[in-house]
């Protein structure tokens, strides 16, 4: 009897650990897939990284600098919602003129662009400087646009506070 009890502990001890390694499988495919993700999406866009330059100051497109903006934008009022990405995406679509896997590759960067910002705060600040210097001060009213769309509901303190950067980045005050 006391065999039994072992090989069935054995075998529920197996089978623990080989589930545990299973999802630990998974979990590391997922991670590589998020950083594939990334690499195409920036291939997509001839996004070149440079090792003296940040990110952000090699973008070449103003489109990708205003969808990170509106990525950035409204994540600054916590994570947002599918809904809210799901409108992100939708005003992409309509005002950029871009197709499905372009507007969802150009949010993948713009989180990327976030992270290598350091949150979304600075990265608005950052990326409203280099759309003012790609498009000058006609680009905001394609961002004003998205944004004004993109969130429903009433804007953070944090929002207003970018709205403000985004305006003097922007050189309209």
């Amino acid at each position: 009897m006391p065999f039994l009890i072992a090989l069935v502990g054995i075998i529920g001890a197996v089978y623990y650990w080989t589930n545990r390694a299973r999802n630990a499988r998974d979990v590391a495919g997922e991670v590589m897939d998020m950083a594939n993700d990334v690499r195409l999406a920036a291939r997509r866009f001839g996004f070149k990284r440079q090792s003296n330059l940040h990110p952000v100051e090699s973008i070449e497109d103003p489109r990708l600098a205003i969808a990170s903006i509106a990525t950035c934008f409204i994540e600054l009022d916590g994570l947002p919602t599918e809904e809210d990405r799901k409108r992100l995406t939708i005003q992409l679509r309509s005002r950029l003129r871009a197709d499905a896997d372009e507007a969802q590759e150009m949010e993948v960067l713009g989180r990327w662009f976030m992270t290598e910002c350091g949150g979304a705060d600075p990265a608005i600040s950052r990326l409203s400087r280099k759309l003012y210097k790609l498009g000058g001060a006609e680009q905001m009213e394609p961002l004003i646009d998205i944004l004004k769309q993109a969130v429903v509901s009433d804007l953070s303190d944090k929002q207003r506070d970018a709205l403000d950067d985004i305006q003097r980045a922007m050189r309209i005050r």
